[in-house]
């Protein structure tokens, strides 16, 4: 019933940026909050940031003052902007949204992912 498409990744240098964008799709009544991870290779999945419907934001230690999350309600977006890449910053992007949606006159609420995209930042 909702779809999350994922787009912006690719190969840059470092200190270059990148904006991530995620829009959903489909019988969306609401979205909750919405976030961005990465796996980078070869490690663990880890939160980059998060932002409430009150637009409150939290960002992982690692990425503070570099990258910063927004939304557009009217388009069911969530964006990431990176500034100053490093190589560590290399990893699969997702983003991840609850969202309250509509199926059969019922009301639902269920987490959904993007496919993800990679982003490889060069040294």
């Amino acid at each position: 019933q909702v779809q999350l498409v994922e787009s912006g990744g690719g190969l840059v240098q470092a200190g270059g940026s990148l904006r991530l964008s995620c829009a959903a799709s489909g019988s969306i009544i609401s979205i909750n909050a919405m976030g961005w991870y990465r796996q980078p290779p070869g490690k663990q999945r880890e939160l980059v940031a998060v932002i409430t419907p009150v637009v409150s934001t939290n960002y992982a230690d690692s990425v503070k003052g570099r990258f910063t999350i927004s939304r557009d309600i009217a388009k069911n977006t969530v964006y990431l902007q990176m500034n100053s890449l490093k190589p560590e910053d290399t990893a699969v992007y997702c983003c991840n949204e609850e969202v309250t949606y509509s199926s059969g006159g019922r009301l639902y609420t269920a987490d959904y992912w993007g496919q993800g995209t990679q982003v490889t930042v060069s040294s």
